[in-house]
């Protein structure tokens, strides 16, 4: 089970951090990767991460935006910074996680941003 949070109403220009903590039978996590959807658009990748620290991040983002890690606490988090009216969406975080010789993509619930002009 995957639970997003730190969502919120921020005006342009500002930072909110989110979290997404696994929990359940975890032994360790492939991957993890968060994306977003507006209102009226399709889910579109913000950034991922893999297990061993490499990342990956939209241009739209790219030094605005974090993605990092906690291993032992089996959590992702995003740093936004300088944000944008655009931003607005609500966040889903994922992880890849390992099931005998397969990777198995989890979900989360979503987390709402919407920043203010």
């Amino acid at each position: 089970q995957l639970q997003a949070s730190g969502g919120g109403l921020v005006q342009a220009g500002g930072s909110l951090r989110l979290s997404c903590a696994a929990s359940g039978s975890i032994f360790s996590i492939n991957a993890w990767g968060w994306y977003r959807q507006a209102p009226g658009k399709q889910r579109e990748l913000v950034a991922t991460i893999t297990s061993g620290g490499s990342t990956n991040y939209a241009d739209s983002v790219k030094g605005r935006f974090t993605i990092s890690r906690d291993n032992a606490k089996n959590t992702v988090y995003l740093q936004m910074s300088s944000l944008k009216p655009e931003d607005t969406a609500v966040y889903y975080c994922n992880a890849d996680i390992p099931r005998g010789s397969v990777s198995r993509r989890y979900w989360g619930l979503g987390t709402q941003v919407t920043v203010s002009s």
